[in-house]
């Protein structure tokens, strides 16, 4: 890995503020002729089939997913050998590149050749050398959320309700004291556990999830000017992989709805209306099940959202 100012400029400015980081298109083309891999990190925020096919992957796997790009001159290694800490896809797209893949019974050498996708569990060894021509492959990691990482959340919410009191004085020389009172505090926690929802803390991580998403609204500036027109038999539809999920409160009329970047709050009598927006096809506010007007009001927020688009 290069260290940044190998391949960005220095002393750039926009309206006289100045920026970093910016990359500088002639160093970059010096490097890869020596060799260099150029790697376009978090390509799925900028090129749509790819920010389609994470978002599609995030809603099927309830997984974060992004996609990088790795475009190697011929003849040449990006990476010594090493694992990841995450699922990978490999798709090559350009040329050929032969990897060298670890295993349980030694490493294996795959040409991948263009079109030909290989799977790499977490932690697989693994390196790839470009053959005679330049080698582009896309890259889909798969951040898997873990059976650990949720019950430590769920532990976190019992152990967050035990006061933040000091140890005894004197524990050293008589360590009944802590042994006596760390006992007590654990029994706490147990019943502090015993005491936890499946149902609730299963909502929890949800919710974590379907609002901690990056927002993914392509025309989001055309959206603000199609809204001003959108009436009772205007055609919308849902945004491809947009998330949508749709949790009744417990103890009010209420339903939450998780948008992916952030949630809302409407009233329950929606719901029927909201089930028939977030499946798939095209609707119109008319054929909603409520009133015209609450329909296109309900429509011309969900546009500005980014849950629908309107069609045409």
């Amino acid at each position: 890995m290069l260290p940044a100012h190998r391949f960005t400029r220095s002393g750039a400015t926009i309206a006289g503020e100045p920026l970093s980081g910016l990359v500088d298109a002639r160093k970059v083309f010096a490097l890869f002729g020596e060799g260099a891999t150029v790697v376009l990190q978090g390509l799925h925020r900028s090129w749509p089939p790819l920010t389609r096919l994470v978002a599609d992957l995030e809603l099927t796997l309830g997984h974060p997913c992004q996609a990088n790009a790795y475009l190697t001159p011929p003849g040449s290694q990006g990476f010594a050998v090493h694992s990841d800490s995450h699922d990978v896809f490999v798709f090559q797209t350009h040329g050929t590149k032969l990897w060298e893949v670890h295993g349980d019974e030694g490493a294996e050498e795959i040409l991948m050749e263009r079109g030909l996708s290989m799977y790499l569990p977490t932690g697989t060894p693994h390196a790839a050398r470009a053959q005679d021509g330049a080698s582009l492959h896309v890259t889909i990691g798969i951040n898997q959320l873990t059976w650990h990482g949720t019950v430590r959340r769920a532990l976190e919410c019992a152990l967050a309700r035990m006061p933040d009191s000091h140890l005894p004085a004197g524990y050293l020389d008589d360590p009944a004291l802590l042994s006596e009172g760390l006992a007590a505090r654990l029994e706490e926690i147990a019943d502090g556990i015993r005491l936890l929802d499946a149902a609730d803390e299963s909502v929890r991580e949800i919710r974590r999830f379907l609002t901690s998403r990056p927002t993914r609204q392509p025309g989001g500036l055309l959206d603000v000017l199609a809204v001003r027109d959108l009436g009772p038999t205007s055609v919308v539809q849902r945004r491809h992989g947009h998330p949508c999920v749709l949790l009744p409160a417990k103890d009010s009329d209420r339903l939450t709805v998780l948008l992916g970047d952030r949630s809302l709050e409407v009233p329950g009598w929606l719901g029927p209306a909201l089930e028939a927006l977030r499946g798939p096809g095209e609707v119109r506010p008319v054929d909603l099940p409520i009133d015209d007007e609450s329909a296109v009001v309900l429509c011309r927020r969900l546009v500005r959202e980014g849950l629908l688009e309107v069609v045409g």
